[in-house]
């Protein structure tokens, strides 16, 4: 994607190109686009237009560009257990939408999510720094109130969707660019065993 393609492109049609994509993984015919040396000597010669940010789980089942069939230069991503922003994952995010001009924002839950499971089951104080990581993620947890709901997939929707409204209203970067339709913020959901990305909110 050139410079005069990031131009024309708005977080719809982001969203759309993602969808594609996702469609030709999940159908098994990826076209794995822009992935060739003339495209590592673009990007290396004029640097990266990526046309959406994808705040993502750092599960070794969830690659975004290859479940998004996308290429070098395509995306901007953000990964960690439960795709759970720190200040530094939220610095990353704005630095996306403020100087590379990214029009879409997708925050991307999956199916089976470990981290969501681990939350679940813990009891207790937890060593190292995975107590930080489940006071996160509990507030996605406590908010699943019907019992027949699969507690750990119902609470990795909720918590992408709780993550995606909390970017909407923060500034000055991300809301003030929501607010002027420069950048759309998405929540989704992966489904591993289909291959399937659902959207759940925009």
């Amino acid at each position: 994607m050139n410079s005069s393609e990031l131009d024309k492109i708005t977080g719809d049609q982001a969203l759309k190109r993602l969808l594609a994509g996702n469609a030709r993984f999940r159908e098994k015919r990826p076209e794995h686009p822009r992935q060739t040396p003339d495209r590592r000597r673009e990007t290396a010669a004029e640097g990266q237009q990526p046309f959406a940010a994808i705040i993502g789980c750092s599960d070794s089942r969830v690659p975004p560009e290859i479940l998004f069939d996308q290429g070098i230069g395509d995306l901007f991503v953000v990964r960690a257990a439960g795709g759970v922003m720190d200040d530094v994952g939220m610095a990353s995010i704005e630095y996306a939408a403020s100087h590379l001009e990214t029009p879409l924002i997708v925050v991307l839950a999956h199916a089976h999510c470990g981290a969501v499971s681990a939350a679940a089951a813990a009891r207790g104080p937890l060593e190292g720094r995975l107590g930080h990581l489940v006071k996160a993620i509990r507030p996605a947890l406590e908010q699943v109130k019907d019992p027949s709901e699969d507690l750990v997939n119902r609470a990795s929707k909720i918590l992408a969707e709780m993550i995606a409204r909390q970017l909407k209203h923060t500034g000055p970067f991300l809301s003030d660019a929501v607010e002027t339709g420069d950048l759309m913020i998405a929540a989704a959901y992966y489904d591993i065993l289909s291959g399937t990305v659902e959207v759940l909110s925009r």
